[in-house]
C-alpha cells in the first residue's frame, strides 16, 4: 500500500483494479465534507467517531459497517482522540452493472445502499473477509466471488422483494466446470468463466453453487488439493506442487491443504512415503 502518512495507507488492488483500498491505524485525521464518485464502504476496527451523511448524523464504533453511496456528502471524525478503520471504493459502473443481474433490473442507474451504516459482528467479520481476500489473494476468481457475495448481502433482501432466481443453467454450469478443470493450473477470471458460458457473473455463481454445492473458487480449490494428494503420494517435491497447481506459493498450499485435511501436506505425504 502506498503510505499517505505513518498511519495511514492506500492502494489500489492487485487482483480486481476497479476497487481500491484504504487502511488507517490509531489515525486522529480529520476529514471535511466531501464525495466520492465510487460506491464506499468499510468498517471500524477501534474508537468511535461521529458519521454524517447528508443530513443524517450517527454515532459509530468498533465493529460498525459505514455505507456512502456515490455522490453522498459525507464526513466520518474520530469523537475523541485516536481511530482505526478500513475502506474500499468500488467503480460505480462494475457495481451498476452487477445489480442489474443482482435486481433484474432494467434501470440504468445504480441502486444505492438501503442504510447508511450496521451495527452487526456478521457484517464486521464478513468485511474483514472481504478485505483480507482483496489484499492478498491473487486469484481473480476468489477475489471477485468475495467481493460479489458481500455486495448481494448487502443490496438483495432475500426475505421480502428479492426476485427471484433463475433456475440453475445446468449444461452451461457444466462447461463453467469443464473449463476450470482443463485449467486447474491456471488463475480464470470470473468474467473469463461468464463469457465461456454465456451466464453474468452474479447467475453464474449461484447456479454453480446450485449444481456442485461450492462456488467456483472453492470448487476449483478443492480439486487441486485432490491433484495435490495424488502428486504427494508419488513424492513429488512441496514446492513444486504449489507452484504447478496455482497457489500463490508453499504456504499458501500448505494453509490450504490443512484446512481441507487437518493435517499438513509433509505430514500427508508421510503416510505413503
Amino acid at each position: 500500500m502506498a503510505v499517505i502518512d505513518k498511519n495511514t495507507s492506500f492502494k489500489r488492488s492487485e487482483t480486481l483494479p476497479w476497487v481500491e483500498m484504504r487502511c488507517a491505524n490509531q489515525s486522529a485525521a480529520c476529514y471535511h465534507t466531501h464525495s466520492h464518485d465510487e460506491f464506499s464502504f468499510g468498517v471500524i476496527d477501534a474508537g468511535r467517531a461521529e458519521y454524517r451523511n447528508m443530513k443524517k448524523r450517527n454515532q459509530i464504533a468498533h465493529g460498525s459497517t459505514v455505507t456512502i453511496n456515490p455522490g453522498d456528502a459525507h464526513s466520518c471524525n474520530p469523537s475523541a482522540g485516536e481511530w482505526s478503520y478500513r475502506m474500499l471504493f468500488v467503480d460505480t459502473h462494475w457495481i451498476g452493472q452487477l445489480q442489474q443481474d443482482m435486481l433484474k433490473s432494467s434501470v440504468q442507474d445504480y441502486h444505492p445502499f438501503k442504510t447508511q451504516y450496521l451495527n452487526d459482528n456478521h457484517s464486521y467479520l464478513h468485511f474483514h473477509q472481504l478485505f483480507e481476500g482483496l489484499l492478498n489473494e491473487p486469484n481473480p476468481l476468489v477475489a471477485e466471488n468475495l467481493l460479489v457475495t458481500y455486495l448481494e448481502n448487502l443490496f438483495v433482501d432475500h426475505n421480502r422483494n428479492a426476485p427471484d432466481s433463475k433456475k440453475p443453467d445446468t449444461h452451461r454450469v457444466i462447461r463453467a466446470k469443464e473449463a476450470i478443470m482443463d485449467q486447474l493450473e491456471s488463475n480464470v477470471s470470473l468474467e473469463y468463466l461468464a463469457e465461456q458460458t454465456g451466464l453474468s457473473r452474479y447467475h453464474l455463481i449461484r447456479s454453480f453453487k446450485a449444481r456442485y454445492g461450492q462456488s467456483p473458487h472453492a470448487f476449483q480449490l478443492d480439486n487441486r488439493i485432490k491433484k495435490a494428494k495424488v502428486l504427494l503420494q508419488r513424492g513429488s517435491n512441496l514446492s513444486d506442487i504449489a507452484c504447478d497447481l496455482g497457489f500463490a506459493d508453499q504456504s499458501h498450499f500448505q494453509r490450504n491443504f490443512k484446512k481441507r485435511l487437518a493435517m499438513t501436506p509433509k505430514q500427508y505425504q508421510d503416510f505413503f512415503i
